[in-house]
């Protein structure tokens, strides 16, 4: 069966949220991934691994475990990129549905802003995350967990 795994290091609190009431509501395993501990719901469709400290530890461990058709979400756009390679599908939080057709750009631009930054150029961050994004993501969630449903 497909699930849903978390690059949960960085990933918003509200967006955990999100994921943990639609496990239960579906009855979709959900997997956080973090190097350092962090609380999670009592639910049967929920499930936390902590993996040890160290550079892409947790993201080898979610490249690793996904399967083809699963949904990983996560800001990281390299991560994003391996685990499509393997079938698997990227969502970030803010509710951008990474692709095939659009990962290439997305690290090449990634590339290029951390030129810039390692140049001593100050690019800015991203905007706040706000309730626009909130419902893009869970618009997101639900489509791949109806179509995952559905099977």
């Amino acid at each position: 069966m497909k699930q849903v795994w978390v690059d949960a290091d960085a990933c918003p609190v509200v967006i955990k949220e999100i994921l943990f009431k639609a496990a239960n509501r579906t009855q979709t395993q959900v997997t956080l991934v973090a190097n350092h501990a962090m609380r999670i719901p009592a639910s049967k469709w929920v499930d936390f691994r902590q993996v040890t400290q160290g550079f892409d530890v947790a993201d080898n461990w979610i490249v690793k475990e996904c399967q083809k058709g699963d949904l990983v979400v996560t800001q990281d756009i390299p991560l994003a990129s391996e685990v499509i390679a393997k079938g698997a599908l990227a969502l970030n939080p803010r509710g951008e549905l990474y692709t095939e057709s659009n990962i290439r750009a997305r690290l090449n631009m990634r590339d290029f802003m951390e030129t810039l930054r390692s140049s001593g150029i100050q690019t800015g961050g991203p905007d706040a995350f706000n309730q626009k994004d909130r419902q893009a993501f869970a618009n997101q969630l639900d489509k791949w967990l109806a179509k995952n449903k559905a099977k």
